[in-house]
């Protein structure tokens, strides 16, 4: 549907037993759409992450946005060492020329508008840990249904955080949360239930009504409910059975 045209308000989501269906058929087997699907941390192992472990995620993604992600993590061990483990009140006491002669180095990747996010979300971090003890019971206690919440307040909050930067981080430090992915977005466009950008306010709440009512369906994760979406179309071939 192109950006011009309106949403008509009588479309509805697919059931969910249909959209499952349709990725079993296309991955070959409900077995190996299983084994696809990952799983999301438990709320317990959330609140075990410390605050140094959010701002490495946060600042890898940073980098990981428009680079060649191989190369951040091959690069990474490097930036642990150098911006001290992530530990925020040492990150906190860098001065500005510090961090110049740290984007000059070699051993990482050299982009000192990048790198000065790190002391920023690192005060970001800081604000929220004073105020909720640390940040994983910050994001631990975030109304569940209101991710997209979450979202826009790493965005509005946070250095770089914007777009699929933040929901990346949270993914990958386990935090369950699903993504605007390429395919994920196409699902939502061509079954008319978005139009025009996957970002605005009301596409982001249409799209987060439809996971709830989806994990309401089907008791899944909202990682796996992402997942599942994303290989309902598109041409990803991961796992198909020629």
């Amino acid at each position: 549907m192109s950006s011009g045209k309106s949403i008509d308000s009588n479309v509805k989501a697919e059931v969910f037993a249909s959209l499952y269906d349709r990725v079993c058929k296309r991955k070959g087997s409900e077995a190996m759409v299983k084994e696809l699907l990952s799983q999301p941390a438990s709320k317990q192992e959330v609140l075990a992450i410390t605050d140094d472990r959010f701002l490495s995620e946060f600042t890898k993604k940073v980098f990981q946005s428009g680079f060649v992600w191989r190369v951040v993590r091959q690069k990474w061990p490097n930036f642990e060492e150098q911006f001290f483990g992530f530990d925020i009140d040492k990150v906190l006491l860098m001065p500005d020329e510090m961090l110049e002669q740290k984007a000059a180095n070699p051993a990482i990747i050299r982009n000192f508008n990048k790198v000065k996010t790190i002391r920023e979300n690192a005060l970001m971090i800081d604000e929220i840990r004073r105020k909720h003890g640390s940040f994983a019971k910050f994001v631990s206690e975030w109304p569940k249904d209101d991710l997209i919440g979450l979202w826009d307040f790493l965005k509005k909050n946070g250095a770089r955080l914007g777009g699929n930067t933040g929901p990346y981080s949270l993914r990958a430090l386990g935090v369950d949360t699903f993504i605007l992915s390429r395919d994920v977005e196409a699902y939502f466009t061509e079954h008319g239930l978005i139009s025009g950008s996957a970002r605005s306010k009301r596409s982001l709440t249409t799209i987060q009504r439809t996971f709830f009512t989806w994990q309401k369906e089907s008791g899944l994760s909202l990682q796996e409910l992402s997942q599942i979406v994303s290989y309902s179309c598109g041409d990803n071939y991961v796992g198909m059975i020629t």
